[in-house]
């Protein structure tokens, strides 16, 4: 494999992970969040109505939790195309 196809399937990894991610990140924020908050509001979660918490709290730490599986991920890429920093 010469290094133009490594890199092509360096950078087609990388989008693949990122369009998870931010799937994931958009199920959260506005699916949990905005249109289905009334069906998640049956629940509670520490006192609170769960779609109101992942309004509130919940995609916030969804997405702090998707940036360090993001770096973990890109790290772990990176070392396995051998292009990591180190």
């Amino acid at each position: 494999m010469n290094d133009k196809e490594k890199m092509q399937q360096y950078w087609k990894r990388n989008v693949r992970i990122l369009l998870v991610l931010l799937g994931v990140w958009f199920t959260v924020s506005y699916l949990f969040g905005i249109v289905l908050v009334d069906e998640l509001n049956q629940f509670r979660l520490g006192g609170f109505k769960l779609g109101f918490w992942f309004a509130q709290q919940g995609s916030i730490y969804v997405f702090v939790l998707i940036i360090f599986i993001y770096v973990w991920m890109m790290n772990k890429l990176d070392k396995e195309f051998d292009v990591d920093e180190e």
